[in-house]
């Protein structure tokens, strides 16, 4: 194999992900997050602001998207959502591979990817992680979240691959519903292993 070994994190919304993913880089692992990406180039001053504002009038201002507004505008259309995707994945796809460019030497990366199933992201990686929890903290985590509503999150979830399918796909599944200190234990216990296939 050339270049670094990649592995895709991946699991439904609620479950952990992004804490697992620091627990990564908390590790020395460095890790390619899509979705801080996409928050980049529709940020201020973002690259993508102007070109969403055309498709989506009212969408933007001074400090980029409006994530609520276009969130209104695409969720439950799916022509509204492939055009937005259309636009989104090519600039994140470059943000990736400039990504992999300056981590050519190490021997491990990570790509943060939600929708890694759903969108055959798969086939571009060589070790699949999902991270987990019970439906019950998953729901409470996510109607914790400012501006959430459980009808909102069942429209996310229908969008979502279901969890139980996910970990049948996996390489490796990582559970957080259990204390910090334990999913910690599991994310280096699976980097050890990762190097130990490396080896």
């Amino acid at each position: 194999m050339t270049g670094p070994m990649i592995i895709g994190l991946t699991g439904s919304i609620g479950m952990g992900k992004s804490t697992v993913a620091q627990m990564f880089v908390d590790d020395g692992v460095p890790v390619f997050d899509a979705d801080a990406a996409v928050h980049i180039l529709q940020g201020p001053g973002g690259a993508l602001v102007g070109e969403i504002e055309v498709l989506f009038p009212g969408t933007t201002n001074e400090k980029g998207v409006d994530r609520q507004k276009l969130g209104s505008a695409v969720l439950g259309d799916p022509d509204a959502l492939k055009q937005l995707e259309e636009l989104i994945h090519p600039a994140v796809g470059a943000m990736r591979m400039e990504f992999l460019a300056q981590n050519e030497n190490v021997p491990m990366i990570l790509f943060d990817i939600p929708l890694l199933f759903e969108k055959s992201g798969a086939d571009g990686v060589d070790q699949v992680i999902v991270v987990s929890a019970t439906e019950e903290d998953q729901r409470n985590r996510v109607l914790r979240r400012p501006g959430m509503t459980p009808d909102k999150f069942e429209k996310i979830k229908s969008l979502q691959m279901p969890d139980e399918e996910k970990r049948k796909r996996a390489d490796f599944v990582i559970n957080t519903s259990q204390p910090l200190d334990e999913t910690r234990v599991q994310v280096r216990n699976t980097i050890e292993k990762l190097k130990a296939s490396l080896a």
